[in-house]
Formats: C-alpha cells, sequence, structure tokens
C-alpha cells in the first residue's frame, strides 16, 4: 500500500532544503508563477545558512562566473530585503593591508574589472576616513561599495515568510525526505508530487543521491565564529586583513599573491594551517560577528579550539589596531566543501537537479544560483 499524500495538490516543483540555495530556487520558481512546495527536515533553517556572517561578498569572489553570480545575487538581495522588510546593516568592505608585499596584490586588483566601484587608499586617507579601524602599520586600505551585510539568523526566516505570504509558496517542515523518483517524493509525513524536484542539501551527503554527489569530491568543513560586544563605534564596513587576500580566489589567483602567500608563511604559519582568515561584520546592537576558520573532515568534530578562537581575535587587533571586545557568544558550523569548485548543479534527469554551493558563498551567491537551477529546468 503506497503512503498517503501529504498534500493534495500536485506542485510544478518542489525544493528539498529550505537554506538558502533552496529559499533562492523557491523564488526563482515562484516568479515564473509555478506552484511551488519546500521541505526540510528542520522547523527552522539551523545549518550554514544561519551560521554566518550574512556577508553578501563580490569582492573578492573568483573571477568570472562566480563574481558575476555575486554581483548578480547583491542585486537580488537588494530588492527581496525591502520587500521582506530585512534591514541591511551594513553596506561595503574595508580591507586593512598591514604588510607592504599586499599593496602590489591590491594595485593588480585594481587592474582587473573586479575593481569596479572599489577604491584604494593610502594609509593616511585610510585613517582620515575611520580612524578606529586603521592599525598603525597599515600599508593600504581597499574599500568597496558593493559589499552588504545582513543578520543570516534574523533573515532567511523572514525570506521564508516573505515567499509564503507574497509568491505563496507552501512549507513542510519537520519532513524528512527519503527518496526522489519524479513525481513521487517519499518523505516521513508521506507522499508529496510535483512535476520537477531541486534537491538542495546544504552539507548532508549522503541522504540523497549520493552517487551523484560523491562525483565531485564534496567534503564538509568546519568553521569557528564568535560574537563581540559592541567596540563603542561604528565599522565603515565588514572588515578583512592580510590572510582574506590569499584565501579568496579574486585575489589569490593573481601572480602578485605569492610574495604576500610567502611571508604569511613564515609570520601566519599557525593562522593558516588552521584555514583562519578575518572577517568582522557588525549588528544592530553594535556587537560584533567575528570569524573564522576552517577545517576539513567527512564528519567534523562539533568541538571548537580555544586556540582558533585566540587566533582569530589576535587578526582582530592587529588588523583594527585595538584589543577586541568580550566575547558574548561563540558557535560553530558546516558547509560543504570542493577543492576545484564553488558550486554544482547535476541534472541526474530532466525533471531533477542537485544543487550545492561548496565554497561557502550561499549568501553571496545563492539566488543567482537559484535562477540558473529554474532556468535549467524550465527555460
Amino acid at each position: 500500500m503506497s503512503a498517503r499524500r501529504v498534500v493534495g495538490e500536485v506542485f510544478d516543483v518542489a525544493i528539498v532544503g529550505a537554506g538558502i540555495v533552496g529559499l533562492s530556487c523557491a523564488r526563482a520558481a515562484a516568479l515564473k508563477g509555478l506552484r511551488v512546495v519546500v521541505l526540510d527536515r528542520d522547523s527552522q533553517a539551523n545549518g550554514a545558512s544561519v551560521r554566518n556572517f550574512g556577508f553578501i561578498t563580490i569582492t573578492g569572489q573568483e573571477r568570472g562566473a562566480a563574481w558575476n553570480r555575486a554581483r548578480r545575487t547583491a542585486e537580488v538581495w537588494r530588492d527581496v530585503a525591502a520587500q521582506a522588510g530585512i534591514d541591511i546593516l551594513q553596506r561595503g568592505l574595508w580591507l586593512t593591508a598591514r604588510r607592504a608585499e599586499a599593496v602590489p596584490l591590491l594595485e593588480a586588483f585594481m587592474r582587473t574589472e573586479m575593481a569596479d566601484g572599489c577604491e584604494l587608499l593610502t594609509a593616511k586617507a585610510a585613517r582620515a576616513v575611520a580612524p578606529h579601524v586603521s592599525a598603525s602599520d597599515v600599508s593600504a586600505v581597499l574599500t568597496s561599495a558593493h559589499d552588504l551585510r545582513v543578520e543570516s539568523r534574523e533573515a532567511i526566516p523572514k525570506v521564508a515568510a516573505w515567499l509564503s505570504a507574497r509568491l505563496g509558496v507552501q512549507f513542510l517542515y519537520q519532513t524528512t525526505v527519503l527518496s526522489v523518483e519524479t513525481p513521487r517524493i517519499d518523505t516521513s509525513r508521506g507522499v508529496v508530487e510535483a512535476g520537477a524536484v531541486v534537491v538542495c542539501p546544504g552539507d548532508d551527503l549522503v541522504s540523497l543521491f549520493p552517487e551523484h554527489i560523491g562525483r565531485y569530491a564534496v567534503t564538509r568543513c568546519k568553521l569557528q565564529m564568535m560574537r563581540l560586544a559592541s567596540p563603542g563605534f561604528q565599522l565603515p564596513g565588514a572588515i578583512m586583513s592580510d590572510l582574506g587576500l590569499v584565501r579568496y580566489a579574486g585575489y589569490a589567483a593573481l601572480p602578485e599573491a605569492q610574495p604576500l602567500r610567502e611571508r604569511l608563511e613564515r609570520e601566519q604559519a599557525e593562522h593558516l594551517h588552521h584555514g583562519i582568515h578575518l572577517i568582522v561584520t557588525q549588528s544592530a546592537d553594535g556587537s560584533l560577528v567575528v570569524g573564522d576558520s576552517h577545517h576539513y573532515a567527512a564528519t567534523p568534530d562539533p568541538f571548537a579550539m580555544e586556540r582558533v578562537d585566540q587566533l582569530i581575535l589576535e587578526e582582530y587587533a592587529a588588523a583594527i589596531g585595538q584589543l577586541p571586545p568580550p566575547v558574548v557568544e561563540r558557535w560553530t558550523g558546516t558547509y560543504s566543501s570542493a577543492a576545484d569548485r564553488s558550486m554544482f548543479i547535476d541534472a541526474p534527469s530532466d525533471s531533477l537537479r542537485i544543487a550545492m554551493v561548496t565554497s561557502g558563498s550561499g549568501a553571496s551567491t545563492g539566488f543567482a544560483i537559484g535562477e540558473e537551477v529554474i532556468a535549467s529546468l524550465f527555460g
């Protein structure tokens, strides 16, 4: 006997996963006038989509497709935020370079198309603009007007609520998808029917279509993050440092990155070993979200290392030139990671897609990926 159908309606498309990629696919499908249902095993988004900076990063994204996706995604975020009542808390980037080797790299970046809307400030000019975050040894500061910041743990639920209220997307939470064979989707609550299915599994590499996901050599990455008390002043934008220049491919892929990488390997080998680079964003109450680190394993352990947090806070103090405020919250997160790609869209059949971000850039590229996925299914 077949399981009962959860919803009597037959949907045009079912989205498995209510993280940012799933919500992005739901938005793109609903805007085409399709009947959409989103299924998720949790009662709310609880993974990488809410355990991050809320930093919608354009500047520094990998040249080409990823950078273009980030530009489109930021455009959509501005539109969705206005409609869904999501506050854009920060605009812009402030990347403090302290080492002399970083300056030629930033100058090379400024000669690329990716520098549109960016400015390279001298140390003197940077101190005039933002004296509170200009360390005494600053060599130059890269600024960008493009990047945005939202509070992820608040924004993601608001996107879901907006999709439901304004675009008619239906949500089935606390519903585990057991198998998919379109048009039939077997779940822990019965059967849902949909003409097409998009699986957005986040960092779940084994529950659905593991043989397809396995083709992309995906593992999982654990990160550590903190919230600090308000420093008593407003940041000029999201803060980054030299370490970000050898991690973000938009900078790191340039030939001029090698001298900086060699110096960092001499001076901050422990930071690099733990995959640490600095991002500091600011919330509405003035508190700071600070991170992060990167450790890779098929099943990362759930434990945060105090030494890693110390190294992150050391980089904060060096980049900003002030001791960090007290830590008020700590957490870990995990996301899917692949060494040779930032995302993939797999097509096991004409009516099925698997969409996965494998670089921790879901907030920055998700809306564009959602549009690509739905276009591949429905044109």
